[in-house]
Parts: structure tokens; C-alpha cells; sequence
């Protein structure tokens, strides 16, 4: 079964543009999330990103540093998803975000094991959430994926991927995974200046340990 990880960027951030290319400890914080993806058990790691110009300083990231990257569409995050899993011809894959440079292999790890095992639709610890943001990880088949591209007609559904299933749960064999206790309020994403400098600190104090 060809499972790969699928990594969402984008520049363009609303509320704190080129986040993703802002340095912590000289290396930018979409490489400590690849970092981070590269340690688990899956080979294949991938940068989604968009056609746009607004996204060529992720593309030139890449470029630079030899990562294997998909160019689809900006707006439309599920036909983005659909074209890349389409031409990589994955089983599977992983969604993670380009704004969570804490994101933990170990949780992959045991997110795929699990996936593995069961065969299920998805395998989430999103729904309901019990890991902090910024350690979402979601593995999805990609057949039920392709199958669904025809009834996402919402923007919200073409933006966030998952939530059509999530909306519509009943009629998917979708398996929660939860962590030993609820850090569900807790955030490890990076959406404002203040999540940068509180995450730089914790990347900065996990470097020294």
C-alpha cells in the first residue's frame, strides 16, 4: 500500500503572511515540519502548495532544498489534494499542515499503524480533538477521497478538506485516536507574531535538550 505525507502551505497567510518561510534557529519553519514528517516510518513526503505566485517562495524552498513538491490549485485545497494523490497514485496519505513545526513522527507513526490495521475511510485525531493544534493528523483513503471530489460544492469543504466527512460521519468508517489526556485548548500552530515567538522559544528549548 503506497502511503505518502502530504504537506498543506501556503504564503499567503491572512493574518500572518509568510509564516511558513520565517526562520527559527536559521531554517525556516515549513523545513522543521518536513524535518519532523521525514522522521516517521513513511518515505514518500510531499509539499502541496498552489500554482500561484504568491507561493514561489515555497516552491523556490523546495527547489533549494531538493523537496519533492505538487503545484495545484490556491483556493480549492480538496481539487489540490484530489490532482496530487491522483498523480503520486497513493493508497493513502497524511495530511499535515505547513504550520505546525512541532508536529510529532511519533504520532504519524501510530496514526498509520492504526490506519494499517483497521482500513478505515480516515483515521483522525481531529474529530473529536484531544492533541493540541498544531499536532493534527489526519490519515485518509484515497479512494473514498477521489470517489467524494463530486460532493464538495462549499468553500469551506473545498478549503479544509475533511470537513465533508466530518459533517458527514455516519455514512464513513471513520476511527478517532485519542491522547491521554485532553490538551484539545492547547496550540502549537503558528497563526499570529505571538504563536511565532511562543513556538521559536520551544523549538529553541528543544534544540538544547
Amino acid at each position: 500500500m503506497k502511503i505518502a505525507i502530504l504537506i498543506q502551505a501556503r504564503y499567503n497567510s491572512k493574518r500572518l503572511p509568510g509564516k511558513v518561510c520565517l526562520k527559527v534557529l536559521n531554517k525556516e519553519l515549513l523545513l522543521h515540519v518536513y524535518d519532523n514528517c521525514k522522521k516517521s516510518c513513511l518515505k514518500g513526503v510531499y509539499i502541496v502548495t498552489s500554482k500561484n505566485k504568491s507561493d514561489k517562495p515555497i516552491v523556490d524552498l523546495c527547489t533549494k532544498n531538493k523537496i519533492k513538491y505538487f503545484k495545484g490549485n490556491l483556493t480549492n485545497v480538496y481539487l489540490r489534494y484530489f490532482q496530487a494523490i491522483k498523480k503520486l497514485k497513493l493508497d493513502g496519505f497524511v495530511r499535515i499542515t505547513g504550520d505546525s513545526p512541532l508536529i510529532d513522527y511519533k504520532i504519524i507513526n501510530k496514526a498509520i499503524k492504526k490506519f494499517l490495521k483497521e482500513k478505515p475511510d480516515i483515521i483522525t485525531n481531529v474529530f473529536p480533538r484531544s492533541f493540541p493544534v498544531g499536532q493534527s493528523v489526519e490519515v485518509i483513503n484515497s479512494k473514498i477521497f477521489m470517489n467524494n471530489y463530486k460532493n464538495i460544492f462549499k468553500k469551506d469543504e473545498k478549503e479544509h478538506i475533511t470537513k465533508y466527512f466530518y459533517k458527514n460521519y455516519k455514512n464513513f468508517k471513520i476511527i478517532n485516536f485519542r491522547n491521554k489526556k485532553n490538551e484539545s485548548k492547547k496550540n502549537l500552530s503558528i497563526n499570529t507574531k505571538e504563536d511565532f515567538f511562543k513556538i521559536t522559544k520551544m523549538i529553541k528549548l528543544n534544540e538544547k535538550i
